[in-house]
C-alpha cells in the first residue's frame, strides 16, 4: 500500500453500504486526476458520489443484470481508464510491471 499510494492508484472494491444505505462496487483513482469526478464511466447506473469521493455501481443493478460479470468488468475497466488517461498514466509501463518488481529489497 505504502508504494501504491506513493505513486498513482486505481482502486476498487465492494462496499457493504455503510455511508451509503446499500452494497455497491466502488472505484477511485489517487491522486485524483482534474476531470475524474465527471468522466464517463460505464455501465449507465454508475455514478460519481461526492460524499464518498468514489465511483459507485449499485450491487442490486449488478446481481439483476443480464450479465453481471460483464457489467462489473466493464465498470473497473472503465473507471481505470478514466484515471489513466486523465491522470496521463503511462498505461504501457504499468502494464509490464508486476507486483513483485515493486516490494522493496
Amino acid at each position: 500500500m505504502l508504494i501504491a499510494y506513493s505513486q498513482k492508484v486505481s482502486s476498487a472494491g465492494f462496499w457493504p453500504g455503510a455511508g451509503l444505505s446499500y452494497p455497491a462496487f466502488y472505484s477511485y483513482a489517487y491522486p485524483e486526476p482534474d476531470g475524474f469526478k465527471q468522466a464517463e464511466v460505464r455501465p449507465d447506473a454508475a455514478f460519481y458520489n461526492q460524499e464518498l469521493g468514489k465511483f459507485i455501481l449499485p450491487y442490486d443493478v449488478v446481481r439483476e443484470a443480464e450479465s453481471p460479470d460483464q457489467m462489473l468488468l466493464e465498470f473497473l475497466q472503465s473507471t481505470y481508464e478514466a484515471a489513466a488517461r486523465l491522470g496521463n498514466w503511462n498505461q504501457k509501463e504499468l502494464q509490464q510491471l508486476t507486483f513483485k518488481s515493486q516490494l522493496p529489497s
